[in-house]
């Protein structure tokens, strides 16, 4: 048992037809929850929440497919969450881990812009596609499917979101109320019509209410509710039971059809305060932007591109670059909740590897700022000066593949891998790169869509294959192959077009200056068939650090002589030997 106190002052449409049986459950190696008993204490004003979880697995000696989590945020608000992985998933374990970690740490890092139940939401909704994609890719199934079910506590108000049949109470004044819905078939209870991961959409059911003090919430996955009912939930809660007592409660009576991962946690509110969330404002967008225009202290100078939305900009002696929403976010939602999210993304994924962003707290528009550079990109830079030396492709190379693992540690993908989209700083030998336009940015696997530039798709992204970690690298490889030769590996693509794709020619073909081991890895890097590509960033990082181990590659669809030239010049020769004992047989018939 793991038991802990903490005290914290912060500061002031339906899917259809879709059905999932929720049978074995099988455990996975990792544990983002051991069998715990933990508790938290939030303090904020006059806000206090004392939370009690525990989590027993099915086998005691496994981990099971719970996961949960209940913790304070540093706004004030505190968050609570429950994940079942589902039992006929291979992966219910793997999108019950994903399910918590995006909740809590999505939600602590929420645009000002969204309302809580907004995020909730949005968080929800970029989740179960982003699981429904990559259990596609990866199992030609959805496999990596979870129940959830998420509460948000905030001053006087109870936020609640649950998909599945995950359940979440209220305890008050000795009624128990079911708040969440349970999301099965009518005339199957084993199986479920909703859970993240099961389709490409999911509808999930929210609740907003009120909050008193002496309040019980209660989060509890299936393994609890299929052994403790309502009545005997009603008496525990009554007694002040904390999840720890619950859970073995429903442990001691369960029975072998019942057995299963059993997770409980228990909120109580000791005292009320006010809203950490302000309610959301809705900033104006301006229609036209022009040179000289002041906006919030900063002077526009010019705009970048053929857009007028993004502009240079000045103040107070230094210069920064604004990116305005786009004039369509004005009358449609979809396109301004896209602008907040690309907000969202720009300032807080913060790293070396791009430039710092910030949203005004004090904005009278709706808009963000950017670190200014006075750097070509990569694009102007080979009009300009020719290929890159080998040495800087390489540093290239490790530049956008480090960014790119930043990115996947927090399940990102950059989406729009390209020369246009790299700066370049320095001189050559000692050059120095940022990564910009996180516009594009997108969970991984979230995306199936010709979302990018065509020119530096993968050949599977024109069929409808999710963006992942081997699409990144054929893009990249394409970045590499133009900064090498100044060439495109497959010529200019247009956005209309679904090209059919030969193996790109060697890049030592067009630059005689490429060694071959520079070439294997970005004709690997462009393989046609993913399974042929590296398979994660950190292998294709490995061999550009360690060229003496890298082994020469010939895509599939390569002309043989390009393959195997050896085996070629076998078959020439077995050729011609076939044909002269053919010639010296029909002379000796003679």
């Amino acid at each position: 048992m793991i038991a802990c106190d903490l005290q914290m002052n912060a500061n002031p449409n339906p899917v259809s037809g879709t059905l999932l049986s929720r049978s074995s459950a099988l455990p996975s190696a990792s544990a983002l929850n051991s069998t715990a008993d933990k508790s938290v204490r939030l303090t904020h004003s006059r806000l206090r929440v004392h939370a009690t979880s525990f989590i027993r697995p099915r086998e005691d000696d496994k981990p099971g497919d719970d996961v949960s989590a209940a913790r304070a945020l540093e706004d004030g608000t505190f968050i609570a969450v429950v994940a079942d992985g589902l039992g006929s998933a291979r992966q219910g374990r793997n999108a019950a881990e994903k399910a918590v970690a995006h909740f809590t740490a999505n939600f602590r890092n929420r645009p000002a812009a969204w309302s809580t139940a907004k995020t909730l939401e949005e968080i929800t909704r970029h989740l179960n596609r982003q699981l429904h994609q990559e259990g596609l890719a990866r199992h030609e199934s959805p496999e990596l499917a979870s129940t959830v079910v998420a509460a948000v506590l905030d001053g006087d108000r109870l936020h609640l979101l649950n998909a599945g049949d995950s359940r979440a109470y209220r305890f008050r004044a000795g009624k128990l109320e079911l708040l969440s819905r349970d999301h099965r078939d009518a005339t199957q209870t084993h199986v479920l019509t909703q859970a993240l991961g099961l389709a490409d959409t999911v509808t999930p059911h929210v609740v907003q209410t009120d909050l008193a003090v002496g309040d019980f919430i209660l989060l509890c996955s299936d393994g609890l509710t299929d052994v403790l009912d309502e009545a005997a939930l009603t008496e525990l809660l009554a007694e002040r039971t904390g999840a720890r007592g619950l859970v073995a409660i429903a442990r001691e009576r369960t029975t072998p059809e019942t057995l299963d991962d059993i997770t409980a946690v228990v909120l109580e509110v000791q005292e009320l305060g006010p809203a950490a969330s302000a309610a959301p404002v809705a900033l104006p967008i301006p229609v036209q932007l022009k040179a000289d225009d002041m906006v919030d202290g900063y002077t526009l100078r010019r705009s970048f591109r053929a857009s007028d939305r993004i502009w240079l900009a000045a103040k107070a002696g230094k210069s920064f670059v604004l990116k305005f929403a786009p004039l369509e976010a004005r009358t449609s939602e979809a396109v301004l909740t896209a602008f907040i999210r690309e907000t969202w993304n720009a300032t807080t994924l913060k790293a070396d590897y791009f430039p710092a962003a910030t949203a005004p707290e004090d904005a009278t528009a709706r808009y963000y700022v950017l670190e200014y550079f006075h750097a070509p990109t990569l694009k102007q830079w080979l009009a300009d000066n020719g290929p890159l030396p080998t040495a800087d492709a390489v540093a290239l190379g490790k530049f956008v593949l480090a960014a790119a693992q930043f990115l996947l540690r927090h399940d990102f993908v950059h989406g729009d891998l390209k020369p246009e989209n790299l700066l370049v700083l320095g001189e050559p030998g000692t050059f120095a790169f940022k990564l910009i336009d996180l516009g594009n940015v997108a969970e991984v696997f979230s995306v199936n869509s010709r979302a990018g530039t065509p020119s530096y798709l993968a050949p599977e992204r024109f069929h409808g294959a999710a963006v992942s970690e081997p699409t990144e690298i054929f893009a990249l490889g394409a970045t590499l192959y133009e900064a090498l030769t100044g060439k495109l590996p497959h010529g200019e693509i247009e956005p209309f077009q679904t090209p059919h794709f030969r193996a790109a020619k060697p890049p030592s073909k067009l630059n005689p200056h490429i060694p071959h081991w520079l070439d294997a890895i970005v004709l690997r890097a462009l393989a046609l068939d993913p399974d042929d590509r590296f398979a994660a960033y950190s292998e294709m990082r490995f061999q550009l650090e360690h060229p003496e181990k890298v082994k020469p590659f010939r895509s599939a669809g390569a002309p043989l002589l390009e393959r195997d030239p050896l085996l070629l010049l076998k078959l020439l020769l077995a050729a011609s030997l076939t044909a002269n004992l053919a010639l010296l047989f029909l002379l000796f018939r003679k």
